[in-house]
């Protein structure tokens, strides 16, 4: 069983929700990324989310836009992302890492390179925020064949036929973008998020997470109520900013956030 159906599965006998904490490789200094990923995992990550570096996030906000600024000053480009997966599996077999960014650097890499590459460096989950399904045919097989789940992302405006679609091809979990806009953006109304996560639900057996305005404990048990995975990014990656010149500060903001939200989750 591949680790991120393992996860969730053992997740839901426990009566538990993923927290998918999200922070942007090689930000602020290549040197920080591991470290950071095993202390999220000690204080209750489930899942790690981990962004790869592009000059032209779309979908992101000023807070990880920046983010990738910092990461591409110190020339963290995929390759070295991948080595950074490497080096957390050296002591992690355990949590799923989902890798999520644009497609031009996996598509400079070729796809048979880089999922083999992805595969042999220990990632779960590929999230390629600018591919749709409908032009991944020539990259899905090869994802598959390397064991790699491929992670789609929904927003408020789907359509039911959308939502079967994407729950189809899709593989891990299917990413609820609870708000429209980028990163960062925006308050959730709850009531509409819950009202959608039902809909998605009824249309697929893939596990949902949410993500896109999860800012605090207070949001993230409130999401948790809805979907089966919890994403949070732009408020991480806002502490590690904050932090940036004092980094052993900025893990403990980091992983303090994020047991806040483990222990809101679980109450």
């Amino acid at each position: 069983m591949r680790r991120l159906q393992a996860k969730f599965k053992s997740l839901a006998l426990r009566g538990r929700k993923a927290l998918i904490p999200f922070l942007t490789a090689g930000d602020p200094d290549p040197g920080f990324t591991v470290p950071m990923m095993h202390a999220l995992v000690d204080a209750g990550a489930d899942v790690i989310e981990l962004g790869v570096p592009f000059s032209d996030p779309m979908a992101d906000g000023p807070v990880i836009q920046k983010a990738s600024e910092r990461a591409l000053l110190h020339h963290t480009g995929l390759l070295k992302v991948l080595k950074m997966v490497r080096q957390f599996r050296e002591r992690n077999e355990e949590t799923p890492v989902v890798l999520m960014g644009y497609l031009n650097p996996v598509e400079r890499m070729g796809y048979q390179a880089f999922a083999l590459q992805a595969r042999d460096a220990g990632v779960d989950g590929v999230l390629t925020v600018d591919l749709p399904p409908e032009e991944a045919e020539a990259f899905l097989p090869l994802l598959d064949a390397a064991g790699i789940d491929p992670i789609f992302l929904l927003a408020p405006n789907s359509t039911p036929e959308r939502i079967a679609q994407v729950g189809t091809v899709g593989r891990g979990y299917l990413y609820y973008v609870s708000l429209k806009g980028v990163t960062g953006a925006g308050h959730l109304d709850l009531e509409d998020v819950g009202a959608k996560v039902a809909e998605i639900k009824r249309l697929t057996d893939l596990p949902v997470a949410v993500g896109f305005g999860v800012k605090d404990a207070e949001t993230a048990r409130a999401v948790s109520q809805f979907g089966d995975g919890v994403v949070v990014g732009s408020a991480l990656v806002a502490r590690i900013e904050a932090h940036a010149v004092e980094q052993d500060k900025a893990r403990l903001e980091a992983a303090g956030l994020v047991k806040s939200m483990r222990l809101a989750m679980d109450a």
